[in-house]
């Protein structure tokens, strides 16, 4: 942030100029709920004001800039605290007459009073010493500062993995695309020695017009160094190139679907030397025919006969690690739900627990094919006699 003008930043915020520092946090955090573009999805005037609220608390939970902001009703990060306190001394002892206030070089002593927001042709016929200071920043907010190294920023992707090796563990691999070092320039965004700046013709400042008064600024080509150097073909100066890399990672047991991984150093290339950001996995499970997995426990449903349910019995179902008897007690119901404890997935956030794999029985009706069978049926019915709707019709 260069400049800031004719801004409320308290009005924005709905708050005094007296509030807190708590006071300001929660108004913001308030505000922030309401417009926060996730809230209002294609809504510009939402967008809008959430980045004016975002400006306002910007300033306003900083003691440093709230300081600037109080003292000259705008700020630039051009200007220290102590620096906007002497300005504020000058206008309230001598109406602008005071002693000289150099702001970083720029001598603002004699402008007509000087004070923010006096209408241009009082004192002289010069613009308000805001609009002045606002227009002489305001060209060189773009100004790109010199950087130390830089972290590389994070990535995120979905890896999709098969339903076994998410159960059993195992290598897995996945296609990014990630930002690189640039492996012409290694980084530095230029290529071959420096030259004097075309700019400022190797002089390190250019001349600015603040109103009527012309003023020496820092070059923003070569950021006052009065010497540049031609821009990497390869990245086009950017330092960093983008490209397509395999990724392998290692899947433990009992990932469950959705689970993160963290890979370090995966992420994109830093820049100025900056270590290179993490790449982070969301992993997505697949699906398999017969078993449905529910956290680390495993559902499937097993068929069994009348007789079966009927008279009890013990029948072989599948499981993760193979075949299994489960014993159907006499009586099983259809949909009723049996469970073969630590027959489910081993879990991966606690080592030598695992959960259980829970059977639901589907009681098939036999198509009775000749007289004797629909004989029996009827006979089993006769000695039978109970209404299992009885029950329901009890209810109503």
């Amino acid at each position: 942030m260069a400049t800031t003008t004719n801004k409320d930043y308290y009005a924005t915020l709905g708050v005094k100029k007296t509030a807190t520092a708590e006071e300001i946090r929660k108004a913001f955090r308030k505000l922030a709920r309401k417009y926060h573009p996730d809230v209002n999805p294609n809504d510009k005037k939402a967008e809008e004001k959430f980045k004016e609220i975002s400006e306002a608390n910007d300033i306003l939970s900083d003691e440093k800039k709230r300081k600037v902001y109080d003292q000259l009703g705008f700020y630039s990060d051009q200007i220290d605290p102590a620096q906007a306190e002497a300005y504020a001394r000058q206008q309230s002892a001598g109406g602008g007459r005071g002693p000289r206030v150099d702001f970083g070089g720029f001598d603002f002593s004699g402008f007509g009073g000087g004070v923010p927001g006096q209408q241009e042709g009082a004192g002289g016929g010069w613009g308000s010493f805001k609009d002045i200071f606002s227009g002489i920043f305001t060209g060189a907010q773009h100004e790109r500062q010199p950087r130390g190294p830089q972290p590389g920023s994070d990535l995120e992707y979905q890896a999709t993995v098969d339903f076994w090796t998410a159960i059993r563990g195992g290598q897995a691999r996945i296609q990014i695309n990630r930002q690189e070092t640039c492996p012409t320039c290694h980084g530095q965004a230029h290529t071959g020695g420096p030259m004097p700046c075309p700019e400022c013709n190797g002089t390190g400042q250019v001349t600015q017009m603040g109103g009527r008064m012309k003023f020496n600024i820092p070059c923003p080509r070569c950021n006052g160094t009065g010497r540049t150097a031609n821009a990497c073909a390869t990245c086009h100066g950017e330092g960093t190139v983008t490209r397509s890399e395999t990724v392998e990672f290692r899947i433990k047991a009992g990932t469950r679907d959705g689970q993160r991984i963290r890979l370090q150093g995966k992420g994109n290339a830093g820049a100025n030397g900056g270590a290179a950001g993490d790449l982070f996995l969301i992993v997505r499970t697949g699906a398999h025919p017969v078993f449905n997995r529910q956290g680390d426990d495993i559902h499937l449903s097993v068929p069994v006969t009348v007789a079966e349910a009927a008279l009890g019995a013990k029948v072989e179902v599948p499981t993760i690690d193979g075949r299994a008897q489960l014993k159907i007690p006499p009586g099983t119901q259809s949909g009723q739900k049996l469970r073969l404890r630590e027959r489910g997935v081993e879990s991966a956030q606690h080592a030598g627990t695992r959960g259980d794999q829970i059977v639901t029985v589907n009681v098939m009706v036999p198509h009775l094919q000749d007289e004797r069978s629909r004989e029996i049926m009827r006979e089993l019915a006769t000695l039978n006699p109970d209404d299992p709707r009885k029950a329901l019709f009890e209810k109503l």
